[in-house]
């Protein structure tokens, strides 16, 4: 069940509708645990009665109390002279309806507890969810650590506040409702005094939320920058380690430390000004209704039991009432993160689009078309700008160009990470836009330019999106890559465990695992960006003679540095500035005056320095 915290026209909900609209799915269970806390407080009430009627009927040697329930009670306790002599009477039902109060407090903290466990497990459940399907725009704009922030502390804040305060405000008006008339028709001038202040408290407590939400929102923000801190520096720690750069992270991170903390201070600040006031209101309340009932005492207008009564009955009604800066202190909370949970909730999925997207029935032969094909991030500086590329069916495609020439940023656009901005790219004549997301990315096989590997085994991370396969399979396509052997060695082989993102693995290792994956797929089209840029020569070679096997069966197209890496390409075109300006195979770019001939030259005159230094070394 999918929650939506706006209303139709898209504003973020508030008050009882957003509470309403939270619980939904479980209002059964908050059903139940409000019976519960009605029966509870029922039973709470009586405790107190039974206290009154005792002192009234039985303590005394003549009733001092007309109040017909007082002298129901004691009629049902077996009247004023049984009760007299045996006053373990009084006290043994008191003990039983406390208890009995007790164990309907139970159910009702234990329907609410799972009712609010589970609404938050939903919640979290559809954060997760939607993250996943967020464009990449937006992902690139935002902060890991806030992410997670509002996945897991705004969530928990809801939930706090599901488990213990809609019963709490449940309770105080139950209270209210049944509370007010038992003391009105007990006496109505004693329940006035009791009463006096409370609508003070509840409006003291109203302009008090009013005036402090807005740094519920500055806290929320301030953790979740701490949170991107400690994230950001634990995930690059080697790097902070190898560069010296502890005390550069320590104070970086003192700044977002001190901002939380002031912040945090200044509200509890705050909130401690707000229970003082209200601490002192509910104790002046106290001794108005201590000053109000003594003076009626002495008139006679009221009895020791009654007094006994209001008393109790007043601090049943006290406490909860005075909780109503609590409850609304968590609730402005609460709102607040549900806002920030609300705006990942209300971002479009990437799979959203004007066009219907489609999904062919057959598998991709791999025939690649770009026509002008232009696209900038955040509306900047064109990243590839008026690009036109034809990629045959089994052809290998070659990108050479120096950094932020736009060749990574065209493999992205071939899996939709982004769409273009002018122009189009056609799969099999289908434009990508118009293709379902899930059936595009199913024809490529794709090693990014950072290989991610998971915390998890070897064998795991190979076969990771490979609905069913065998070991066979997976250890053909680790041979391919040049990974097989140094799997083996491990003491745990494919079973071996590796760290987040396979921090126990070398850098070649990480690459030939993330090509093994590829492999693995058998996918139509294979991107490898810049995939073999940390193994040696040699390993190289024979992943290259891998890959050419596959040579007019699957298309592939490679982006490398390494000009031997892309000599065995059917075609090579070389980019600069976002465009393409060279294009051609290996012996035609290697003759014509450009980069591709300029690195070559470059590359050539190195391998023979290096030649002739070993062969020095060798003669020596």
């Amino acid at each position: 069940m999918t929650l939506k915290l706006q209303d139709t026209s898209g504003k973020v909900l508030s008050g009882p509708k957003l509470v309403w609209t939270l619980i939904r799915g479980f209002r059964l269970k908050y059903l139940w645990a409000a019976i519960s806390l009605f029966i509870a407080t029922a039973f709470q009430f009586v405790v107190p009665l039974i206290g009154s009627a005792t002192i009234d009927y039985a303590l005394t040697s003549e009733p001092n109390s007309s109040e017909p329930i007082l002298r129901h009670i004691i009629d049902l306790l077996g009247g004023s002279s049984l009760v007299s002599e045996n006053l373990w009477i009084p006290g043994v039902a008191m003990l039983g309806f406390a208890a009995l109060g007790g164990v309907f407090n139970y159910f009702q903290k234990l329907a609410a507890a799972k009712a609010s466990d589970g609404i938050c497990k939903r919640l979290k459940d559809q954060l997760y969810d939607h993250i996943q399907r967020l464009t990449n725009s937006y992902l690139d704009g935002s902060q890991t650590g806030d992410l997670v922030q509002r996945c897991t502390s705004d969530v928990e804040t809801t939930r706090i506040f599901l488990a213990a305060h809609i019963v709490e405000i449940g309770r105080g008006l139950i209270l209210i409702v049944t509370v007010l008339p038992i003391m009105l028709s007990m006496h109505v001038g004693l329940t006035v005094a009791s009463m006096a202040l409370i609508p003070v408290i509840i409006l003291y407590s109203y302009l008090y939320i009013k005036k402090v939400k807005h740094l519920f929102t500055q806290v929320d923000e301030a953790e979740g920058r701490l949170t991107s801190v400690v994230q950001e520096n634990i995930t690059g720690i080697r790097v902070v380690r190898a560069f010296g750069r502890h005390d550069y992270e320590i104070e970086k991170f003192e700044k977002p430390n001190s901002e939380y903390r002031d912040t945090s201070i200044k509200l509890i600040g705050i909130m401690s000004w707000f229970w003082s006031v209200s601490d002192i209101a509910s104790l002046t309340q106290i001794g108005i209704a201590l000053v109000a009932s003594s003076y009626l005492a002495i008139q006679g207008s009221v009895s020791v039991g009654t007094i006994f009564a209001f008393l109790a009955l007043m601090n049943m009604v006290l406490w909860p009432v005075r909780m109503i800066g609590r409850i609304l202190t968590d609730f402005g909370k609460t709102s607040v993160a549900l806002q920030r949970i609300n705006e990942i909730l209300t971002q479009p999925f990437e799979t959203e689009s004007d066009q219907v997207e489609i999904q062919p029935d057959s598998p991709s032969q791999g025939f690649i078309e770009m026509k002008e094909v232009s696209f900038s991030h955040n509306e900047g500086t064109p990243t590839v700008n008026g690009i036109n590329l034809r990629v045959e069916p089994g052809e290998t495609l070659a990108i050479l160009g120096p950094s932020g020439s736009g060749k990574t940023t065209l493999m992205h656009l071939l899996l939709r990470f982004y769409d273009v901005d002018k122009g189009s790219i056609t799969l099999d004549g289908h434009d990508l836009r118009t293709l379902d997301r899930a059936y595009l990315r199913a024809q490529f096989g794709v090693v990014l330019q950072e290989p991610f590997l998971y915390s998890r085994s070897i064998a795991s991370n190979i076969k990771l999106g490979v609905e069913s396969t065998d070991q066979k399979d997976i250890e053909e396509a680790a041979r391919m890559a040049c990974i097989h052997d140094a799997i083996t060695d491990f003491a745990d082989g494919y079973d071996t465990e590796i760290g987040e993102k396979g921090i126990t693995l070398s850098g070649g290792q990480r690459q030939r695992v993330a090509i093994s994956r590829a492999l693995l797929r058998n996918p139509p089209v294979l991107l490898l960006d810049d995939a073999l840029s940390a193994v040696d020569n040699e390993t190289e070679s024979s992943i290259i003679e891998a890959l050419q096997k596959r040579r007019g069966k699957r298309t592939t197209i490679v982006i490398a540095h390494r000009l031997s890496t892309l000599a065995h390409a059917d075609k090579i075109v070389v980019m600069e500035g976002g465009k393409i300006t060279q294009s051609g195979n290996h012996e035609t770019l290697r003759t014509e005056q450009g980069l591709y001939q300029r690195l070559w030259n470059i590359q050539t005159q190195l391998e023979t320095i290096l030649a002739e230094e070993t062969e020095a070394k060798a003669e020596n």
